[in-house]
C-alpha cells in the first residue's frame, strides 16, 4: 500500500543525495505524490504486517485519521516550497521522515505502530532542531530529546501494562476500569508530554525558536498535533482535560503577551491554542470533539503562516527580539500583509480560519452550561489578539525605525506564505470544506449573527485597549522564567555536582585497586615479605633468605610424601 508516509519517507532518502534543481524538484514532486497518495485512500484500505503472532496495523482508514493525515501532508508540501532556497539535503530528509512518522501515528491501527512512529517523530524532530546550527540550537536539542525519552518511556510502559491487563491491541477510546487505570494514566501522561500540557511543556518554547528559519515552521505543525489526534482518539471525554485546557489557553496567553522573542512569543502560543483542543476534548460531545480537531487543522495552516512571517523577518535582518525590530514595514509590504492574514485567523477574526473552529469549542461549553470554560476560553482569545494580532507585528514591523538592514527574500518563502494565507481565507468564507471532513458529524453555523458581533466586539475592544497601552505593552530586554528553570539551572547544577562525586570516587577507587595490585604483585614474588616487619631492607644486615629452608629439608619431605603415597598404595 503506497501511504503518504511511504512516500514521504522514500522522499527522505533520495533528498541528501541529489543537489540543485534535482534536489527541489524531488522535494515538491515528493510532496505532491503524497498528497496525491492520499486521495487514492479509502476506508477499505488497510495495510497489516504479521510479525510471529502480533499483526501490526500500519494503515487503518477512518474519517478522523483521514483529516488529521490530510492537513500533515498539505502542510509538508508548503513547508517545502518554503524551504526550497535551503539546499541542506539531510535537513530536508529529517523534515520528511519527521511529516511521515506524524503521518503514521495517525493511521497507525495499533499500539506498537502507534508507538514506533511516535518515537520516529522524536528522533528525527530532534535533528530538525540541531539545524539550527548553533550553540543553543544544540543545548536545546539535548533537553528536547531526553524529556521525549521521558515521556516515551511513560507511553510504553502503560502501553505494556494495556496490553499485559488484557486490553486490545487496537488503538481506541480507553477506559478506566480497577487494574487499568494506571495503564491509562501512564498513557494519558506519555501523550500530554507531546501535547506540551503544562508543567510539561517547556521543551517546546525551549526548542522550536532554536531551529532554522524553515524547521521551525514544521516543528509548529506535528508533534503536539498527533498529540490532539491520540487525545481524540483514546481520551474523548476526560474531565481533567477540561481544566488542564483551560489552564493551558490562559496560561500560554500570559507567557506569550510578556515574552519579547517573536518566535517564543509564538511558540508559548502554540500551547494556548492546543488548551482549546485538549479542553474540546474533555468536554467530549460530537461538536466539541469536531472543533478539537478542525481547530487542529486550523491551527496547523494559521500557525505555519505565522512561523513563515516571523522566520522571513528573522532571514531579512537576522533580528528576532521585539526590543531590537521596528521600522521594517515599508520594506517588508507583502510579509506585513501575509503575517496580518495568519494573526487574523488565529485570533478567531470572522471570514478567517480560526473563526469557524475556535467558535465550535466555545459554543460546545455554551451547550453543556459550561460557563467558566466559555469565560475562560474567551479571555484567552482576547489575549490572542492583543500580543500575536497587535503586539507583534506593531512593534515588529511598525514603530520607531531603527535603521534596520533589510535583505530581499527568496521568491519561494513569499509563494509558501501565499498558499498558507489563502488556505486561511479559503476556510474561512467556505467553512464546508473542513466541516465535510469532520469525523463526528456534528452540525454547526459559524456565522449567526450572535457569533460574528461578539467575536467582533471583543476585538475591537482589545484594539482599542491596545492602542491606549500601547507603550506600556512594548517589548522588554529581559528573559522569561519558565518550568524549564528546574532542569537547566538547580536540576543541571545538581547533576554536576553528582557527577563530581562519582568521578571524586572513581579516583579513590582506582588509586585503592592501583596499590592494592602493587602489594598483592610484591606479596606474589616474595611471599616471606610480610614477615619483614620493622626490617629496613637496604641495611647492610638485612638478609632477604633467612626465611629460607636448607635444601636437604626440602628433599627430605619430598621423600617422606612419597613413601606415603606408595603405602597408601599398597594397602588399597
Amino acid at each position: 500500500m503506497i501511504t503518504p508516509s511511504v512516500v514521504l519517507f522514500v522522499t527522505a532518502a533520495i533528498v541528501p543525495l541529489v543537489r540543485g534543481t534535482a534536489q527541489k524538484s524531488v522535494l515538491v514532486v515528493g510532496c505532491l505524490a503524497a498528497l496525491v497518495s492520499w486521495k487514492l485512500l479509502d476506508f477499505n484500505s488497510q495495510w497489516n504486517v504479521h510479525i510471529g503472532e502480533y499483526t501490526l496495523v500500519l494503515l487503518r482508514v477512518d474519517p478522523l485519521s483521514l483529516v488529521f493525515a490530510l492537513i500533515f501532508t498539505l502542510i509538508t508540501f508548503v513547508g517545502i516550497v518554503y524551504a526550497l532556497h535551503n539546499d541542506h539535503g539531510l535537513e530536508h530528509a529529517s523534515t520528511l521522515v519527521y511529516a511521515g512518522a506524524s503521518v503514521g501515528v495517525v493511521f497507525a491501527g495499533d499500539w506498537v505502530s502507534l508507538f514506533v512512529f511516535w518515537e520516529l517523530m522524536a528522533v528525527s524532530s530532534l535533528f530538525v532542531v540541531w539545524h539550527g546550527g548553533t550553540e543553543r540550537a544544540a543545548r536545546a536539542g539535548y533537553r528536547y530529546i531526553l524529556v521525549h525519552i521521558f515521556g516515551g518511556s511513560l507511553l510504553f510502559a502503560g502501553i505494556l501494562m494495556h496490553l499485559a491487563g488484557g486490553g486490545g491491541r487496537e488503538v481506541t477510546a480507553l477506559i478506566r476500569s480497577g487494574s487499568g487505570d494506571l495503564a491509562f494514566w501512564l498513557i494519558l501522561l506519555g501523550v500530554a508530554v507531546n501535547a506540551a500540557i503544562p508543567p510539561l511543556h517547556a521543551w517546546l518554547t525551549d526548542s522550536y525558536p532554536e531551529a532554522s528559519v524553515t524547521g521551525s515552521v514544521f516543528l509548529s505543525a506535528f508533534t503536539t498535533k498527533t498529540a490532539v489526534y491520540v487525545l481524540i482518539r483514546v481520551f474523548p471525554g476526560t474531565e481533567v482535560l477540561v481544566y488542564v485546557g483551560v489552564t493551558m489557553a490562559i496560561y500560554g496567553v500570559v507567557l506569550a503577551v510578556i515574552e519579547n522573542d517573536i518566535r517564543r512569543l509564538l511558540a508559548y502560543h502554540i500551547l494556548s491554542q492546543v488548551g482549546y483542543m485538549v479542553a474540546g476534548v474533555g468536554l467530549g460531545t460530537p461538536l466539541s470533539l469536531d472543533g478539537a480537531a478542525a481547530h487542529a487543522y486550523s491551527h496547523i495552516v494559521y500557525k505555519s503562516l505565522l512561523f513563515m512571517g516571523t522566520g522571513a523577518v528573522l532571514y531579512a535582518t537576522g533580528l528576532r527580539k521585539l526590543t531590537d525590530l521596528g521600522g521594517i514595514a515599508s520594506r517588508m509590504k507583502l510579509v506585513v500583509l501575509l503575517y496580518m492574514v495568519g494573526a487574523f485567523s488565529i485570533s478567531g477574526v470572522p471570514l478567517f480560519n480560526g473563526f469557524i473552529s475556535k467558535s465550535m469549542i466555545v459554543s460546545a461549553a455554551v451547550a453543556l452550561d459550561r460557563p467558566g470554560v466559555e469565560l475562560l476560553l474567551n479571555l484567552a482569545g482576547i489575549g490572542t489578539f492583543l500580543h500575536t494580532g497587535l503586539k507583534l507585528p506593531y512593534f515588529t514591523f511598525f514603530g520607531p525605525d531603527k535603521g534596520i538592514e533589510v535583505r530581499p527574500l527568496p521568491m519561494n518563502m513569499l509563494v509558501a506564505m501565499g498558499v498558507g494565507a489563502l488556505l486561511c481565507i479559503i476556510y474561512g468564507i467556505f467553512p464546508s470544506l473542513l466541516y465535510n471532513l469532520l469525523p463526528y458529524g456534528a452540525q454547526y453555523q459559524p456565522y449567526t449573527l450572535d457569533h460574528v458581533l461578539s467575536g467582533t466586539e471583543l476585538l475591537i475592544g482589545t484594539g482599542l485597549a491596545f492602542w491606549l497601552l500601547r507603550d506600556k505593552l512594548a517589548g522588554k530586554p529581559t528573559i522569561s522564567l519558565d518550568t524549564d528553570w528546574f532542569y537547566r539551572r538547580p536540576l543541571a547544577a545538581v547533576t554536576a555536582r553528582v557527577i563530581d562525586g562519582v568521578r571524586a570516587l572513581g579516583e579513590v577507587a582506582s588509586t585503592l585497586r592501583a596499590t592494592l595490585v602493587d602489594e598483592l604483585w610484591t606479596f606474589t614474588q616474595q611471599p616471606t615479605s610480610a614477615l619483614d616487619v620493622g626490617q629496613d631492607p637496604h641495611s647492610e644486615d638485612y638478609d632477604p633468605y633467612r626465611f629460607h629452608h636448607p635444601i636437604g629439608a626440602t628433599v627430605f619431605w619430598v621423600a617422606v610424601y612419597f613413601v606415603v603415597v606408595a603405602v597408601i598404595t599398597l594397602y588399597n
